[in-house]
């Protein structure tokens, strides 16, 4: 079966990329709506609208997203962005911002509220050019026609869609990186990887997710094997990169969908969330594709002979196991206490995600209940 595959958004990444963004953004008009992250470095938001405002761009900038905002944010940006009569949204920021960002382009011309957006208003074709510039090194959604919002009614993680053409450019400059470090920046990368070697696994996957995905499980390993203090920002902005567009040529997993869930519900990081998941997930891929795990196997240990495809994909778990625990991530989230019970109807609202189903093994419930025995 072919496929077809066209470079869309306009996407610029390396070191420096922001000061492209005046160039981009003029195509889409004279006003521009900024979606900021709050825990952005002022200086990086006056050098955004300063690099509008040479190419003759107005930036109105909303920096008050925050850690615990809720998605009914969006409301409030909308609000502005349409008193402003803004002809585009830039969300610049980490994943939470680009979501709300990309939430208020759909919104704002359809004069539609979060919950509309919810609970399945039609989006009619009529959308505001979203520009995204990232500053985490994964968003798993950035190239893909849906994303996921915690509804701010229930906490539970939900689809949305995408209009097509939505996303017109993507801006990575890796000098927008915060600094990674200790637990943080090692979850961070672990994360990465996650979503770079289900999406490689997955029932979706094809020759050109796996070029990409391959490279960067390559990428995400040399960091793995790195001091946690030592995490560069280029490597890990290319590795983001490849593994968000993998990821939409393919498909993320349960890897992606339950920690999600669980950050929707109490204040743990995702990226943590994920990180101590991982040898779950990678002990059911090296059951279900064990070629493919075979080969992950090899780059993480390639001094290891195994004497089987079998062999060398379960070697894949301890090599996972030894990664974590040389950069020191928990192998559970026993310090948070989170209740189980709390976590059941979240966790099975992040299986019924329709992405899910792309897995290589069916997702039960038993296996939902498994995980979340295992994390917590």
């Amino acid at each position: 079966m072919g496929i077809l595959f066209k470079l869309d958004p306009e996407t610029i990444i390396g070191p420096d990329a922001l000061s492209m963004s005046g160039t981009i953004c003029s195509r889409y008009g004279e006003r521009i709506m900024i979606a900021a992250d709050n825990a952005l470095d002022t200086n990086s938001i006056r050098r955004l609208k300063g690099v509008l405002e040479d190419s003759g761009i107005e930036a109105i900038a909303f920096d008050g997203i925050a850690e615990k905002t809720t998605m009914d944010m969006a409301d409030n940006i909308v609000e502005l962005c349409r008193a402003s009569h803004c002809t585009a949204v830039i969300g610049f920021g980490g994943p939470k911002t680009q979501t709300i960002a990309r939430m208020t382009a759909i919104m704002a011309p359809m004069k539609i509220s979060v919950y509309e957006l919810l609970d399945g208003r039609k989006f009619r074709n009529k959308f505001l050019p979203f520009i995204a510039i990232p500053t985490a090194g994964i968003d798993t959604f950035l190239f893909t026609d849906y994303f996921t919002i915690v509804d701010p009614r229930d906490r539970l993680v939900k689809p949305v869609s995408s209009p097509e053409k939505l996303c017109a450019a993507v801006i990575i400059d890796s000098n927008l990186s915060p600094a990674l470090s200790g637990e943080a920046g090692a979850a961070a990368v672990l994360d990465g990887f996650c979503t770079a070697v289900e999406a490689y696994c997955s029932t979706k996957a094809n020759f050109l997710s796996d070029a990409m995905l391959e490279h960067a499980l390559s990428l995400y390993v040399k960091m793995m094997k790195n001091s946690p203090d030592s995490i560069d920002a280029d490597t890990n902005a290319q590795a983001g990169f490849l593994a968000s567009m993998g990821a939409s040529l393919s498909s993320p997993g349960i890897g992606t969908a339950l920690p999600l869930a669980v950050n929707a519900r109490f204040p743990v990081a995702k990226s943590l969330c994920t990180a101590v998941l991982l040898p779950f997930i990678v002990e059911r891929l090296a059951a279900s594709r064990p070629e493919k795990m075979a080969h992950v196997a090899s780059l993480l240990d390639s001094t290891g002979e195994y004497g089987s495809v079998a062999n060398a994909a379960n070697s894949a778990v301890e090599s996972i196991r030894r990664c974590m625990d040389a950069l020191k991530v928990p192998f559970n989230l026993k310090e948070f206490s989170i209740p189980l019970d709390r976590l059941i109807a979240s966790a099975e609202a992040a299986r019924n995600l329709e992405f899910v189903s792309n897995s290589p093994w069916t997702v039960s419930e038993e296996d939902v209940f498994e995980m979340l025995k295992y994390i917590l």
